[in-house]
């Protein structure tokens, strides 16, 4: 574990402190592969984006993006995407499959390497601080997976990330998000996005399974297990004329009471084809302070890496559909979940 995840090591042969024997038995019986990159992009505001081919044809994307203070690196869950969100690029690939544990982790593993040749020896001057799983897919269906690589993530022989470090984050598959408490104590966020059961059908369609009560239910229960005050993080991309008005700012405020949350404002992406824009910048404002003086921590993302599509929403790969056009919904199925 810790030749491979804090030294990036891929050759047997170089884990010194391993026994000769268990080496050549490595050596003959397993195999250390990254996902291969097939473009890798750099955006003028620091942010880093790589294709990633899979041994099956497909690609997905992961994103880097550097602040003052942190690392963040967006990692994919799935190829594709089932659930259709609207306002969403990946959505309109369709889904292919889920990653494997390996596939997931190796998306850190390759990202680590690339970005940080050298060992790091001090967790204090890590290029990577965070991880969130905000890349292509939805993590809560493809949980046994999703769960293993965040495992080796927060594991001290694995990455030793924080758990308040690494963030899920989903469109509210409740049942999934039911089962993660129980099962991994990472952070949480809930792509948002509407205040109502109206706007969240047409914008977040699993809406029309799950609707914001049971949501909200769900954070609700996700809150009271964890033994410390913990917030929730909720999403919510502004799109002109259609979520972000002053009315729906007071819906939002009415749906989030007595939620610990923390509201990040998303400036909408544009991708080809798209029928929405993104809110002016003073709506946006007005939004934001309407929240802040209703006592909800609300800050604006900063677009990054638009100009190499690397923003929120802009992700895409090359994906093999394989999927129906209209959502499948998730179902729990002799413990595990199945889409």
């Amino acid at each position: 574990m810790k030749w491979l995840h804090h030294r990036g090591v891929d050759d047997v042969a170089q884990m010194t402190d391993l026994g000769k024997a268990l080496r050549q038995r490595l050596a003959e019986e397993t195999e250390i592969r990254a996902p291969e990159i097939a473009l890798e992009q750099a955006s003028e505001d620091g942010t880093r984006k790589w294709l990633l081919r899979l041994e099956d044809g497909n690609c997905i994307e992961t994103v880097f993006i550097p602040e003052k203070d942190r690392g963040t690196l967006c990692i994919s869950s799935q190829v594709g995407c089932a659930l259709d969100c609207t306002f969403c690029s990946t959505a309109r690939q369709g889904f292919n499959r889920n990653l494997t544990a390996a596939e997931i982790v190796g998306q850190l593993w390759l990202a680590k390497r690339r970005l940080q040749p050298e060992p790091d020896a001090d967790a204090d001057h890590r290029v990577i601080t965070n991880v969130v799983l905000m890349g292509m897919g939805e993590p809560l269906l493809n949980f046994n997976n999703v769960v293993d690589a965040m495992t080796i993530m927060l594991d001290d022989f694995g990455y030793g990330i924080s758990r308040r470090r690494v963030t899920l984050s989903t469109s509210g598959v409740i049942p999934a998000l039911d089962r993660l408490k129980e099962t991994i104590d990472v952070s949480l966020a809930v792509s948002l996005h509407a205040p109502n059961d109206e706007l969240r059908d047409q914008l977040v369609p699993i809406n029309r399974k799950y609707p914001l009560s049971e949501l909200m239910a769900a954070c609700r229960r996700f809150l009271d297990a964890k033994p410390y005050r913990e917030r929730i993080t909720f999403e919510y991309v502004m799109l002109d004329g259609v979520n972000d008005t002053p009315a729906h700012a007071r819906e939002l405020i009415r749906l989030l009471r007595g939620v610990p949350s923390k509201v990040n404002l998303i400036p909408f992406n544009p991708f080809p084809e798209t029928r929405y824009r993104r809110s002016s910048q003073a709506t946006i404002d007005r939004f934001r302070d309407m929240l802040i003086a209703a006592g909800l921590h609300t800050i604006t993302r900063r677009t990054r890496g638009d100009d190499i599509d690397a923003a929120c929403g802009q992700l895409v790969g090359q994906v093999a559909d394989r999927s129906r056009r209209e959502l499948r919904f998730a179902r729990i199925e002799g413990g595990g979940l199945t889409s």
